[in-house]
């Protein structure tokens, strides 16, 4: 961790979160655009230690494919400077503002994402929270996936885990009941939820609160894409990752 901040430049807020703000940024050297996340060091402990885990996770990701690139963390004063990829095209969930995407589109970027989950289940780290909105485009449309704040660690002596972390409408069966272990297998269920969500333009039961939901996604069925304009390998897709039984 270096404490300068010489090597980049702050521009305009992108967007505000729970561990602070983002600003698009410029690195001084190249003049490429980056992001950088700035976290004010004397927020609650536990948001510091969230940082702190995906600032980790990121650093042991750098060389995965379809994974935000991380440069560095940079101390200023008060203010930890976060400094990752600058993804033009905005996230998935931008893309969906007009309408569902077409499947042609769906499958390119549910083909990019499997390519970052098979690294990183690889690297022994469940995510945790996959959904349109943590999906970035970059201009020349490479896909990212981002936002490693809730990813978890497999490791071998524990090789489930049992806290109930990521946004309750994509969120796997096995996460939401208390007590139960699950394990990468739960991204898969959310990439199902997010195929569902980029073909129609929300989760499953979106128009329930989030406690409602999750009752509704432990108690059903799981979710299926219904409608002939989709077609049969879209739904099959959807059906093969929503499996109750991981």
């Amino acid at each position: 961790m270096s404490d300068t901040t010489s090597q980049f430049k702050k521009l305009e807020v992108i967007g505000r979160g729970k561990f602070g703000t983002v600003y698009k940024g410029l690195r001084l050297d190249t003049k490429e655009l980056v992001a950088i996340k700035i976290l004010n060091l004397d927020t609650p402990e536990e948001e510091v230690k969230d940082v702190q885990q995906e600032i980790q996770f990121l650093s042991q990701l750098k060389s995965v494919p379809n994974v935000t690139r991380y440069y560095g963390s940079y101390l200023h004063g008060h203010k930890l400077w976060v400094v990752m990829d600058y993804c033009a095209g905005g996230s998935v969930r931008t893309l969906l503002r007009p309408g569902p995407l077409e499947e042609r589109y769906i499958s390119v970027i549910v083909r990019e994402v499997l390519l970052a989950l098979q690294f990183i289940h690889q690297h022994g780290v469940i995510h945790r929270d996959i959904k349109a909105a943590n999906i970035l485009i970059q201009k020349d449309g490479k896909v990212q996936l981002c936002d490693f704040g809730v990813a978890g660690q497999l490791t071998t002596s524990a090789m489930k885990r049992t806290t109930m972390v990521g946004t309750p409408y994509w969120m796997a069966p096995e996460v939401i009941m208390e007590g139960a272990d699950y394990n990468e297998k739960a991204d898969i269920w959310s990439l199902g939820i997010t195929i569902y969500e980029m073909a129609t333009g929300n989760p499953p039961y979106s128009d329930k609160d989030a406690m409602r939901a999750m009752q509704l996604l432990t108690q059903h069925e799981p979710p299926r894409l219904e409608g002939r304009q989709f077609s049969a390998n879209l739904k099959d897709q959807v059906a093969i990752c929503l499996e109750e039984k991981p």
